[in-house]
């Protein structure tokens, strides 16, 4: 820490989302409604699963921790984006920088380690039922929610040491409205091939490769249950979209940011803001809406919470 108080640059100049007052408008009333659902949302999942005891399962488990990692990485850009819709000079300090970029990767290393756990917990629960309990007991659900959590560390401290002591001495404008690993490795006044690579097949390659992987092991829980019963192939498929399209939409926008060779700030404003604020605000539709048992308990949740509100009247 002690270069960092060494380089010239003591803050970074972010990119603007809009020119004119009637975009900036807009966006304002977009990212605060998509934020406050993003809030609302996640959180009613999680407050769901804690105070419903029926929900004390290992699925719903991992569920209520995507909403967390959902609403954490959310929260590290969106209320810095909607503070600098109206403010002139978008400058962020470097520390805030540095640590917004370590927040951003913890939690998407984290949910990157979570969503290969949930893949794991519904095979097991769909192509080993009768052992399911065994397998994936309480114990073994927390163990591997808490190494998801130490991994998403691991992750982002590996890129973090390489960065944080990189000299920055010339251009400070970003070209994003976030901070971000690949785009504040070339604002270093020093040869950075090698560093962009080790971020590329860090948060890009690793992305690639656990999508796929995911995809094939979806469709492998598909094919092997068609071949036992093809009556439970469109249930299995129903559960299962779910999955896949949270999967889509958290590692497409990745796969993109980390690996394509030619940004454009236009799809890279696209994808970041998918990212950052339309999945985190999906995920809670998606995995409501596909689970019966999950919209009878946020009712109940919600009648507990104004039956207390009119006892305390």
């Amino acid at each position: 820490m002690d270069q960092v108080n060494d380089s010239v640059v003591t803050g970074f100049v972010l990119l603007g989302l809009a020119q004119s007052l009637e975009m900036q408008f807009f966006l304002f009333l977009f990212f605060s409604l998509f934020y406050m659902g993003i809030i609302l949302g996640n959180l009613y999942i999680v407050f769901t699963v804690i105070f419903d005891y029926h929900f004390h399962s290992p699925m719903y488990v991992l569920l209520a921790n995507l909403s967390i990692i959902d609403l954490g990485l959310s929260s590290t850009t969106v209320p810095r984006i909607i503070f600098d819709l109206f403010t002139e000079y978008k400058v962020i300090s470097f520390h805030s920088c540095m640590t917004q970029i370590f927040f951003i990767h913890v939690m998407g290393g984290v949910e990157m380690v979570l969503l290969i756990v949930m893949a794991y917990d519904r095979y097991t629960a769909i192509c080993k039922p009768l052992h399911y309990l065994t397998i994936m007991n309480n114990k073994m659900c927390m163990l591997l929610v808490i190494s998801a959590w130490i991994i998403g560390v691991i992750h982002a401290i590996f890129q973090f040491v390489f960065v944080i002591n990189l000299p920055f001495c010339g251009p400070n404008n970003v070209g994003s409205f976030y901070c971000d690993f690949p785009r504040v490795i070339k604002l270093a006044c020093m040869n950075t091939y090698r560093l962009e690579f080790i971020v590329t097949a860090n948060s890009g390659f690793i992305s690639m490769g656990t999508f796929f992987f995911l995809i094939m092991s979806y469709i492998f829980i598909l094919i092997t249950i068609r071949q036992h019963s093809s009556k439970d192939l469109s249930k299995a498929f129903l559960t299962l979209s779910a999955h896949i399209t949270v999967v889509v939409l958290f590692f497409a926008p990745c796969m993109f940011l980390y690996v394509w060779p030619f940004p454009t700030k236009s799809l890279d404003k696209f994808f970041a803001i998918v990212d950052f604020v339309v999945t985190p605000v999906l995920n809670p539709v998606i995995y409501t809406l596909r689970n019966k048992d999950m919209k009878l308990a946020m009712r109940r949740l919600s009648s507990r919470v104004i039956n207390s509100r009119e006892v305390t009247k």
